[in-house]
């Protein structure tokens, strides 16, 4: 692990060096976690690992809090820490390891008020995001991060497995949700990050959570449901669900049009191929199917210590595709006050194509009503 994560802070390094970047300044969180093996947590007090382009990295930590992250094998990874106590200036702290920088990285997720307190410290810095560097690095997947997220897709697999036990008419959608919540941790999850019942007219709303709707017979339900598990790695996998046979008439071909749609993209996945292209082959069997105005948000987001992380699979994300990239391919056809439908699995980008993390049929799965 400790060899992992030094080969990381050395990328790491090595790529702030080439953009032209003095420091990185990484907050609490996933970023965080993949450069130290630990996350933390962010309040008001900063907590940061400032890492220089050159010289050692130092995590800069409120004293109270530095016991949470005892786990971090610190000496191993020639990492400093360096504490600080409230009426001290944390923004100093990192002012003074950093001496004169010309150009410091700030973490994507760090609050405001760190932002603006390390620009006042350092008013001769320009400041950029860590992000575009960092997502560089986190994108391409090893073989560990791939194992970690088949571990992830199996577990949520097992979810949708069980979807017979909760979803059925006469109960509302926040009672299945807090089922399924309950599941993905049986499951092998630390927790759920999300969960998506959406029965009837709310699956036409892509990011409907739950609500007190009771689930009629005949409803067309799209769940959608992940988390993390305990290496931090999550799964995302939705499947749709009718209860008894749906009271539409065109849902059965509706829906065969979107699994075609699905098919094509996952099968399209291979190294070389832009992002951009796999979701112009969804998209365009949805189209030509007359439903493209239906299908309102890009086909896939990449995966691993974040839900949504880099690549994108969207028009516009001409990114050539590379061995072990990792994302989802969920297309989706939502038709509003009516119903909606969505088919979601995890892929990731082999040398000779692609592999689904996720295993569960695709085929509209009609439960008991």
């Amino acid at each position: 692990m400790s060899s992992m994560l030094r080969a990381r802070l050395g990328r790491a390094r090595s790529a702030a060096s080439d953009a032209g970047v003095d420091a990185l300044l990484v907050p609490p969180g996933s970023e965080l976690r993949y450069l130290l093996g630990g996350s933390g947590t962010s309040f008001e007090r900063l907590t940061c690992l400032v890492l220089p382009a050159g010289g050692s990295p130092v995590l800069v930590v409120p004293k109270l809090e530095a016991p949470g992250y005892a786990a971090v094998a610190f000496d191993a990874l020639g990492v400093d820490v360096a504490t600080w106590v409230d009426g001290e200036d944390p923004y100093a702290v990192v002012a003074r390891r950093l001496g004169r920088p010309g150009r410091v990285a700030v973490g994507d997720m760090m609050p405001a008020l760190h932002v603006l307190g390390l620009r006042s410290a350092m008013p001769g810095a320009e400041q950029a995001l860590a992000g575009p560097l960092l997502g560089e690095l986190r994108m391409r997947k090893d073989a560990a991060e791939i194992e970690a997220l088949r571990r992830a897709g199996a577990a949520i697999d097992r979810v949708h497995a069980r979807m017979g036990e909760w979803l059925r008419a006469g109960r509302t959608e926040a009672a299945v949700g807090a089922d399924i919540a309950a599941a993905i941790v049986e499951e092998g999850h630390v927790r759920a990050e999300f969960v998506i019942v959406g029965s009837g007219p709310n699956g036409a709303s892509p990011h409907h959570r739950v609500s007190d709707r009771v689930i009629k017979p005949g409803d067309v339900v799209v769940i959608d449901i992940g988390g993390p598990e305990a290496d931090g790695y999550n799964s995302d996998s939705t499947r749709t669900y009718s209860v008894g046979t749906p009271r539409d008439a065109d849902v059965a071909a509706t829906y065969a049009v979107l699994q075609a749609a699905q098919a094509a993209a996952v099968s399209a996945v291979r190294p070389g191929v832009r992002a951009e292209d796999v979701d112009a082959t969804a998209r365009k069997i949805i189209s030509d199917a007359g439903f493209g105005d239906y299908f309102i948000h890009r086909t896939g987001h990449g995966i691993g210590l974040d839900v949504h992380e880099d690549p994108y699979i969207v028009s516009g994300n001409a990114r050539p595709l590379e061995p072990g990239m990792a994302f989802s391919i969920e297309p989706g056809i939502y038709q509003p006050g009516r119903w909606g439908a969505r088919i979601e699995d995890i892929v990731v980008v082999t040398a000779g194509g692609v592999e689904p993390l996720n295993n569960r049929p695709h085929e509209l799965v009609e439960l008991p009503g």
